[in-house]
Parts: C-alpha cells; sequence; structure tokens
C-alpha cells in the first residue's frame, strides 16, 4: 500500500452502519465470490472457517458465494453450494452460527444461473437449462423460452430460499440479479425478447425479479434485509448495458424499490469509474441518489488491478484514499471488497490497525472466482 494511505483517515470505513431493518458493525462488506469446496452441495466446517476467518478480522458484513436455489438446472457444477435439502441447510446454519459468534453478520446469495450454463452440466446434465426467451448472452436461440407455470416455480423456489434463510438464522439475503446470470437476463433486452407480462421496455423487464422481492417478502416478514445486485456488465462482455441514462436507470430501479429491494448492490468492474457522463457518480452512487436507498459499491477496491484484468496477472494492494473520500460524502453506504479479501482474510484488520505494508498481492491466474 502507498505512502499516502496514511494521509487518509480509514475512520469512515469503521463506523457503524444502520438503516430501516439493517445494522451491521462497519461499513465493510465481503463480496460473493464462487469457490467451488462443496462437494455434493453442502458446505462443510472449512467453508464455515473459511467466512469465520473474514469475520474475526472485521469485516461487517458477508455475502457468501452463490449459493443454487432449489432448481435442477440452477448450476453447472457439484461442488457449487446448494441452498436447499436438509444437509446444506444444516451446512449453512453452522456457517452462520460461526459468523456470528466471531462478531460478524451474514446473508447467502441466492442464484440461478439460467443460459449461462451449458447443455449437460452436473450435477443434473438431464435437466435443460432455462432463460426467459431461450436465448444465451451472444443473443442465440438455445432452448424454448420459459413458461408462465415454469417462471411462477422458479419465483416460489426463490421465496422458499428465502424463508430458509430466515428460519436458520441469516441476517438478510442477496439476490443476485447480475453479469448475465437468470434474474439479469429478464432484465436484459439482448436475452429478453418475450411479448407477455415479463418482457416489454425496462421498466416491464423487472417484474420477473420484483415477483421474487414481493414472494421472499412475504415468506420472511417486513424486517428481514433483502439485497438485490444488478450491473450493467455480463459474463465476457464488459461492454454490456442495461441503461444508458440516469432516466433509464430510474426507471429500472422504481419497480424494484416499489416491490420492497431494502439495499442495492450495484456491481461494477472499477468503482472508481464514472457510470454516465455528465457526472462522476459511479453506479451506486447513481442508484443511491435515485432511489435514496442504501447501496453497496464494489470493483477492484484495495487493489490496483481490476477483475480480470488483461493487464496482468498479479493485482498489487493500492491506496484508499478516493474511495474513503467518496464514501464520507456519502456517495455509497457500505463497500464490498472481493480479491483483497479473497487473498488476505485479515484484510479489514490490517486497514485498520495500519499494517498496510503487509497487505497481500492478488494472483489472478492461480484463483478461479466467479463474481
Amino acid at each position: 500500500m502507498s505512502n499516502a494511505q496514511s494521509e487518509t483517515s480509514v475512520e469512515a470505513l469503521f463506523k457503524p452502519f444502520t438503516s430501516s431493518n439493517l445494522s451491521v458493525a462497519n461499513r465493510i462488506v465481503m463480496a460473493p465470490m464462487t469457490r467451488g469446496y462443496s462437494p455434493n452441495g453442502v458446505p462443510g466446517e472449512d467453508v464455515a472457517a473459511y467466512y469465520r476467518r473474514r469475520a474475526q478480522n472485521g469485516v461487517g458484513l458477508i455475502v457468501t458465494e452463490g449459493t443454487l436455489i432449489n432448481h435442477p438446472a440452477a448450476g453447472a457444477s457439484p461442488n457449487w453450494p446448494n441452498f436447499h435439502g436438509e444437509a446444506a441447510l444444516n451446512g449453512w446454519s453452522n456457517v452462520v452460527k460461526e459468523v456470528h459468534e466471531a462478531g460478524g453478520k451474514i446473508v447467502p446469495q441466492l442464484w440461478h444461473i439460467g443460459l449461462t450454463r451449458k447443455a449437460g452440466s452436473q450435477p443434473n446434465p438431464e435437466a435443460l437449462s432455462v432463460g426467459p426467451s431461450g436465448l444465451d448472452l451472444s443473443g442465440e436461440k438455445i432452448t424454448q423460452p420459459l413458461t408462465e407455470n415454469e417462471i411462477a416455480d422458479l419465483i416460489a423456489a426463490y421465496a422458499q430460499a428465502a424463508a430458509d434463510a430466515a428460519r436458520i438464522g441469516f441476517d438478510g439475503i442477496e439476490l443476485h440479479g447480475a453479469h448475465g446470470y437468470l434474474i439479469d437476463q429478464f432484465f436484459w433486452g439482448r436475452t429478453n425478447h418475450r411479448t407477455d407480462q415479463y418482457g416489454g421496455d425496462i421498466a416491464a423487464r423487472t417484474r420477473f425479479a420484483a415477483e421474487i422481492v414481493k414472494a421472499s417478502r412475504r415468506a420472511v416478514g417486513a424486517d428481514f434485509p433483502i439485497v438485490l445486485r444488478f450491473s450493467q456488465w455480463k459474463a465476457d462482455n464488459y461492454d454490456a448495458k442495461l441503461v444508458e441514462s440516469p432516466g433509464e436507470l430510474s426507471q429500472f430501479l422504481t419497480p424494484l424499490v416499489d416491490a420492497g429491494v431494502d439495499v442495492f448492490h450495484s456491481s461494477t468492474r472499477r468503482y472508481w469509474e464514472p457510470e454516465f457522463g455528465d457526472s462522476n457518480l459511479n453506479l451506486a452512487g447513481w442508484t443511491k441518489k435515485l432511489t435514496g436507498k442504501p447501496t453497496i459499491t464494489v470493483g477492484s477496491v484495495g487493489l490496483d488491478n481490476e477483475f480480470r484484468s488483461s493487464s496482468g496477472d498479479i493485482a498489487k494492494p493500492a491506496d484508499l484514499n478516493s474511495l474513503i473520500e467518496r464514501l464520507e460524502n456519502g456517495e455509497f453506504d457500505l463497500v464490498a471488497v472481493g480479491r483483497a479479501l479473497l487473498a488476505d482474510p485479515e484484510w479489514a484488520a490490517k486497514i485498520r490497525n495500519n499494517r498496510g505494508d503487509e497487505l497481500s498481492n492478488f494472483d489472478i491466474s492461480s484463483t478461479k472466482t466467479l463474481y
């Protein structure tokens, strides 16, 4: 970490945060990062220890790696964790216990990968992959569009996962609506060509997500936090855009706010980049300005290379001056840290205790991580 970091206090990162139904000890969030260490979909003691280490070293809120809802085509690896079935839920209950004992809070990220899943993928190779219009991220027709009955079943599966999260003691849920996965496939015009109630303009294409939020809210009650992660970029298409202007972003966000989203996790690859040309606000900043809801920023926090950089495999620690200034100015409320925390479970403690010279590099080539 550069010497310039010592000139800026990190105090803002460690102030408590409280909103209408979410309270955390500080502003640091562990970003969701898929690891593939849950054999047969069941997180074990090693997974619990992995999250506990981050909590006991000062991470205020942990968002788990993507966890698969109860649908046969939700995932593409037998080592990705399920969020259904007695064994998997018991494993997650133990994770919650360990994180709470370490003083942290934790929410599961509920996930369905949609038509990013290749045909024949494990653990259910016979299952057909699904998406709103049967189109993959390139716009190629792969399968038939989801029927309205199938959509209703998916919404129910998300709501059941939300109910299970509340039952086993999680502190909220995050819905993965980013990066070209199922919910995002409904959002994006390239993958959603539906002419029924789940298609249309940018506001109409939020209906699937809005119905998931409403169903989840009915399942968990008014006080259980619901976070929605969304992005402009998609897997392997970093130039993709859901919206081109603040006006379109407002049209997109309004139905989701009305449905009951409590916090927006606005995923970008580089937090310091402006989202639109007429302002320095990033995506989280614009989201907060337009909705009044708390937002989480993310994107290469604490490192000098973005996720999947083409300029080199080693990301080195970088100062947090710009991030802290924006946080102090109220542009966003919480800060999600990904690779820096993956490389170093003590990252938050080292930042707080001015141990920047001990921070770890991140070797992109040696660790496969899906955001």
